[in-house]
Protein backbone atom coordinates (compact mmCIF):
# COMPACT_ATOMS: atom_id res chain seq x y z
CA UNK A 1 0.00 0.00 0.00
CA UNK A 2 2.64 2.50 1.20
CA UNK A 3 4.43 1.60 -2.61
CA UNK A 4 1.07 2.60 -4.55
CA UNK A 5 0.69 5.50 -2.49
CA UNK A 6 4.30 6.64 -3.62
CA UNK A 7 3.82 5.78 -7.20
CA UNK A 8 0.38 7.69 -7.13
CA UNK A 9 1.99 10.84 -5.53
CA UNK A 10 4.66 10.36 -8.04
CA UNK A 11 2.32 10.28 -10.86
CA UNK A 12 0.63 13.27 -9.64
CA UNK A 13 3.92 15.57 -9.07
CA UNK A 14 5.14 14.69 -12.90
CA UNK A 15 1.35 15.85 -14.05
CA UNK A 16 1.19 18.38 -12.05
CA UNK A 17 4.98 19.79 -13.57
CA UNK A 18 3.43 19.03 -17.25
CA UNK A 19 0.43 21.04 -16.25
CA UNK A 20 2.83 23.56 -15.37
CA UNK A 21 5.60 23.70 -18.38
CA UNK A 22 1.95 23.08 -21.00
CA UNK A 23 0.68 26.91 -19.16
CA UNK A 24 3.34 28.38 -20.07
CA UNK A 25 5.29 27.38 -23.14
CA UNK A 26 1.31 27.10 -24.97
CA UNK A 27 1.58 30.49 -26.17
CA UNK A 28 4.54 30.04 -27.79
CA UNK A 29 3.64 26.92 -29.24
CA UNK A 30 0.78 29.09 -30.78
CA UNK A 31 2.91 31.99 -31.83
CA UNK A 32 4.86 29.84 -33.92
CA UNK A 33 2.11 28.33 -35.26
CA UNK A 34 0.37 31.63 -36.01
CA UNK A 35 3.62 33.26 -37.45
CA UNK A 36 3.31 30.23 -40.48
CA UNK A 37 -0.59 30.16 -41.14
CA UNK A 38 -1.77 31.65 -43.98
CA UNK A 39 -4.47 34.99 -43.60
CA UNK A 40 -7.26 32.65 -44.05
CA UNK A 41 -6.42 30.18 -41.79
CA UNK A 42 -5.39 32.67 -38.93
CA UNK A 43 -8.93 31.82 -36.85
CA UNK A 44 -8.77 28.32 -37.14
CA UNK A 45 -7.68 26.23 -34.09
CA UNK A 46 -5.59 24.03 -36.22
CA UNK A 47 -2.11 23.26 -34.55
CA UNK A 48 -0.49 20.66 -36.87
CA UNK A 49 1.28 21.99 -40.16
CA UNK A 50 0.42 20.25 -43.21
CA UNK A 51 -2.33 18.61 -41.42
CA UNK A 52 -4.76 20.89 -40.40
CA UNK A 53 -3.31 24.29 -42.21
CA UNK A 54 -1.22 25.02 -45.17
CA UNK A 55 2.06 26.57 -43.76
CA UNK A 56 3.77 29.62 -44.65
CA UNK A 57 7.11 31.76 -44.42
CA UNK A 58 6.33 34.88 -46.35
CA UNK A 59 5.47 36.32 -42.97
CA UNK A 60 8.89 36.00 -41.84
CA UNK A 61 10.12 36.66 -44.63
CA UNK A 62 7.83 39.72 -45.03
CA UNK A 63 9.72 40.27 -41.47
CA UNK A 64 13.18 39.66 -42.02
CA UNK A 65 13.64 41.02 -45.28
CA UNK A 66 10.83 43.61 -46.76
CA UNK A 67 10.78 45.21 -43.39
CA UNK A 68 13.74 43.69 -41.73
CA UNK A 69 15.60 47.30 -41.03
CA UNK A 70 12.78 48.34 -39.02
CA UNK A 71 13.00 45.06 -36.68
CA UNK A 72 16.57 45.64 -36.69
CA UNK A 73 16.42 48.91 -35.70
CA UNK A 74 14.14 47.95 -32.74
CA UNK A 75 16.20 45.09 -31.43
CA UNK A 76 19.43 47.58 -31.65
CA UNK A 77 17.76 50.28 -29.86
CA UNK A 78 16.50 47.58 -27.07
CA UNK A 79 19.63 46.06 -26.71
CA UNK A 80 21.82 49.95 -26.27
CA UNK A 81 18.80 50.72 -24.30
CA UNK A 82 18.86 47.36 -21.48
CA UNK A 83 22.64 47.05 -21.43
CA UNK A 84 23.09 50.82 -20.68
CA UNK A 85 20.34 50.79 -18.12
CA UNK A 86 21.42 47.50 -16.80
CA UNK A 87 25.33 48.40 -16.36
CA UNK A 88 24.02 51.99 -14.82
CA UNK A 89 21.84 50.65 -12.26
CA UNK A 90 23.97 47.56 -11.20
CA UNK A 91 27.11 49.62 -10.31
CA UNK A 92 24.63 52.16 -8.63
CA UNK A 93 23.29 49.09 -6.69
CA UNK A 94 26.53 47.97 -6.19
CA UNK A 95 27.68 51.06 -4.13
CA UNK A 96 24.41 51.97 -2.70
CA UNK A 97 24.11 48.29 -1.21
CA UNK A 98 27.68 47.71 -0.33
CA UNK A 99 26.82 51.07 1.77
CA UNK A 100 23.72 49.81 3.92
CA UNK A 101 25.23 46.14 4.38
CA UNK A 102 28.55 47.27 5.67
CA UNK A 103 27.86 51.07 7.08
CA UNK A 104 25.25 52.71 9.77
CA UNK A 105 23.94 56.11 8.86
CA UNK A 106 22.29 58.28 11.41
CA UNK A 107 20.31 60.74 10.36
CA UNK A 108 18.68 58.62 7.73
CA UNK A 109 18.20 55.53 8.95
CA UNK A 110 19.41 52.44 7.18
CA UNK A 111 15.96 50.65 7.79
CA UNK A 112 14.33 54.31 6.76
CA UNK A 113 16.50 54.43 2.96
CA UNK A 114 15.99 50.35 2.57
CA UNK A 115 11.57 51.02 3.07
CA UNK A 116 12.02 53.86 0.76
CA UNK A 117 13.70 52.03 -1.54
CA UNK A 118 11.26 49.18 -1.54
CA UNK A 119 8.29 51.75 -1.67
CA UNK A 120 9.64 52.56 -5.08
CA UNK A 121 9.04 48.92 -6.08
CA UNK A 122 5.26 49.49 -5.15
CA UNK A 123 5.29 52.39 -7.41
CA UNK A 124 2.85 52.03 -10.46
CA UNK A 125 5.04 53.82 -13.08
CA UNK A 126 1.74 55.82 -14.90
CA UNK A 127 1.71 57.51 -11.81
CA UNK A 128 4.79 59.17 -12.92
CA UNK A 129 4.30 59.08 -16.35
CA UNK A 130 3.37 62.07 -17.23
CA UNK A 131 5.90 64.20 -14.93
CA UNK A 132 9.04 62.42 -16.91
CA UNK A 133 7.09 62.99 -20.07
CA UNK A 134 7.31 66.86 -19.44
CA UNK A 135 10.93 66.78 -17.97
CA UNK A 136 12.41 64.91 -20.77
CA UNK A 137 10.84 67.14 -23.24
CA UNK A 138 11.59 70.63 -21.09
CA UNK A 139 14.82 68.98 -21.42
CA UNK A 140 14.73 68.69 -25.24
CA UNK A 141 15.50 64.75 -24.88
CA UNK A 142 12.47 62.87 -26.63
CA UNK A 143 13.20 60.39 -29.03
CA UNK A 144 16.81 59.36 -27.58
CA UNK A 145 18.37 56.64 -25.97
CA UNK A 146 19.81 58.61 -23.01
CA UNK A 147 16.34 59.46 -21.94
CA UNK A 148 14.93 55.92 -21.82
CA UNK A 149 18.30 54.80 -20.51
CA UNK A 150 17.88 57.40 -17.58
CA UNK A 151 14.53 56.60 -16.57
CA UNK A 152 15.22 52.61 -16.82
CA UNK A 153 17.92 52.72 -14.96
CA UNK A 154 16.11 55.18 -12.01
CA UNK A 155 12.72 52.80 -12.03
CA UNK A 156 15.11 49.83 -11.64
CA UNK A 157 17.82 50.83 -9.32
CA UNK A 158 15.51 50.13 -6.16
CA UNK A 159 15.79 46.31 -7.50
CA UNK A 160 19.30 46.23 -7.78
CA UNK A 161 20.42 48.07 -4.36
CA UNK A 162 17.77 45.51 -2.24
CA UNK A 163 19.05 42.50 -3.92
CA UNK A 164 22.77 43.54 -3.88
CA UNK A 165 22.67 44.56 -0.22
CA UNK A 166 21.02 41.15 0.71
CA UNK A 167 24.61 39.69 -1.12
CA UNK A 168 27.00 42.04 0.04
CA UNK A 169 25.54 41.42 4.14
CA UNK A 170 25.75 37.80 3.74
CA UNK A 171 29.66 37.92 3.26
CA UNK A 172 31.44 37.39 6.57
CA UNK A 173 32.97 40.70 7.78
CA UNK A 174 35.48 38.69 8.85
CA UNK A 175 37.46 38.65 5.61
CA UNK A 176 37.24 42.65 4.98
CA UNK A 177 38.69 43.11 8.06
CA UNK A 178 41.71 40.83 7.86
CA UNK A 179 42.21 42.91 4.36
CA UNK A 180 41.74 46.21 6.22
CA UNK A 181 44.38 44.99 8.89
CA UNK A 182 46.63 44.36 5.61
CA UNK A 183 46.21 47.82 4.76
CA UNK A 184 43.69 47.87 2.07
CA UNK A 185 41.79 50.86 1.43
CA UNK A 186 37.35 50.92 1.73
CA UNK A 187 37.29 50.75 -1.90
CA UNK A 188 39.82 48.07 -2.60
CA UNK A 189 38.07 45.71 -0.11
CA UNK A 190 34.74 46.43 -1.88
CA UNK A 191 36.18 46.05 -6.06
CA UNK A 192 38.64 43.57 -5.15
CA UNK A 193 37.04 41.56 -2.02
CA UNK A 194 33.95 41.82 -1.78
CA UNK A 195 32.36 42.17 -5.14
CA UNK A 196 34.13 39.41 -6.85
CA UNK A 197 33.04 36.71 -3.62
CA UNK A 198 29.25 38.48 -4.78
CA UNK A 199 29.79 38.03 -8.72
CA UNK A 200 27.24 35.13 -9.10
CA UNK A 201 24.39 37.90 -7.68
CA UNK A 202 25.80 40.69 -9.90
CA UNK A 203 25.13 38.97 -12.55
CA UNK A 204 21.84 37.79 -12.04
CA UNK A 205 20.97 41.40 -11.25
CA UNK A 206 22.60 42.42 -14.21
CA UNK A 207 20.54 39.86 -16.45
CA UNK A 208 17.25 41.03 -14.83
CA UNK A 209 17.61 44.35 -15.09
CA UNK A 210 18.25 44.24 -18.66
CA UNK A 211 15.14 41.49 -19.20
CA UNK A 212 13.19 44.47 -17.30
CA UNK A 213 14.39 47.07 -19.32
CA UNK A 214 13.70 44.61 -22.85
CA UNK A 215 9.95 44.03 -21.51
CA UNK A 216 9.37 47.77 -20.45
CA UNK A 217 6.55 49.81 -23.04
CA UNK A 218 5.10 52.42 -20.81
CA UNK A 219 8.54 54.90 -20.99
CA UNK A 220 9.46 53.76 -24.28
CA UNK A 221 5.91 54.28 -25.69
CA UNK A 222 5.53 57.69 -24.59
CA UNK A 223 9.15 59.40 -24.75
CA UNK A 224 10.01 57.47 -28.41
CA UNK A 225 8.35 57.66 -31.74
CA UNK A 226 10.93 56.73 -34.61
CA UNK A 227 14.54 57.28 -33.98
CA UNK A 228 14.93 55.49 -30.12
CA UNK A 229 12.32 52.74 -30.68
CA UNK A 230 12.09 49.84 -28.54
CA UNK A 231 10.95 46.23 -29.71
CA UNK A 232 8.05 46.69 -27.45
CA UNK A 233 6.74 49.93 -29.15
CA UNK A 234 7.70 48.37 -32.26
CA UNK A 235 5.70 45.10 -31.56
CA UNK A 236 2.55 47.64 -30.79
CA UNK A 237 2.59 48.48 -34.62
CA UNK A 238 1.12 45.38 -35.40
CA UNK A 239 -2.01 46.42 -34.23
CA UNK A 240 -3.44 48.80 -37.60
CA UNK A 241 -6.89 50.32 -38.43
CA UNK A 242 -7.44 47.24 -40.23
CA UNK A 243 -7.15 45.03 -36.96
CA UNK A 244 -4.27 43.23 -35.46
CA UNK A 245 -2.13 41.26 -37.57
CA UNK A 246 -1.51 38.34 -35.48
CA UNK A 247 0.98 36.80 -37.97
CA UNK A 248 3.14 40.08 -37.57
CA UNK A 249 2.77 40.14 -34.33
CA UNK A 250 3.73 36.86 -33.32
CA UNK A 251 7.14 37.31 -35.77
CA UNK A 252 8.00 40.22 -34.06
CA UNK A 253 7.02 38.49 -30.60
CA UNK A 254 9.40 35.65 -31.45
CA UNK A 255 12.21 37.70 -33.15
CA UNK A 256 11.67 39.48 -29.66
CA UNK A 257 12.11 36.61 -27.31
CA UNK A 258 15.35 34.88 -29.07
CA UNK A 259 18.17 37.21 -27.75
CA UNK A 260 17.18 37.38 -24.01
CA UNK A 261 16.18 33.58 -24.17
CA UNK A 262 19.45 32.72 -25.65
CA UNK A 263 21.40 35.23 -22.87
CA UNK A 264 19.56 33.10 -20.83
CA UNK A 265 20.59 29.99 -21.56
CA UNK A 266 24.18 30.67 -21.49
CA UNK A 267 24.36 32.48 -17.49
CA UNK A 268 21.30 30.64 -16.16
CA UNK A 269 23.86 28.77 -13.61
CA UNK A 270 24.50 32.43 -11.97
CA UNK A 271 20.86 33.28 -11.90
CA UNK A 272 19.95 30.59 -9.50
CA UNK A 273 22.96 30.48 -7.42
CA UNK A 274 23.06 34.76 -7.46
CA UNK A 275 19.54 34.96 -6.51
CA UNK A 276 19.81 32.54 -3.54
CA UNK A 277 23.24 34.44 -2.02
CA UNK A 278 22.21 36.01 0.64
CA UNK A 279 18.44 34.42 1.52
CA UNK A 280 19.61 32.64 4.53
CA UNK A 281 21.56 35.42 6.42
CA UNK A 282 20.06 38.56 5.80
Amino acid sequence: MPRRTSILKTAAIYIGILIFVAFFFFPILWMIVTSIKLPRDMFSLGVLPFIQFEPTLKHWHSELVTVGAENRHALINSTIIGLSSATISTVLGILAGYALARYEFKKWKNIDIITWFLSLRFLPAISVAIPFYILVKTAGLLDTHIAVIILHSAFFLPYSVLVLRDAFKSLPREIEEAAMVDGASPSTILWRIAVPLIAPAIVAVFILLFSFSWNEFLFAFLLTSKVAVTMPVHIAGSVTTIGVLFYTLSVRQLLAIIPPVILALFIQRYIVSGLTLGAIKG
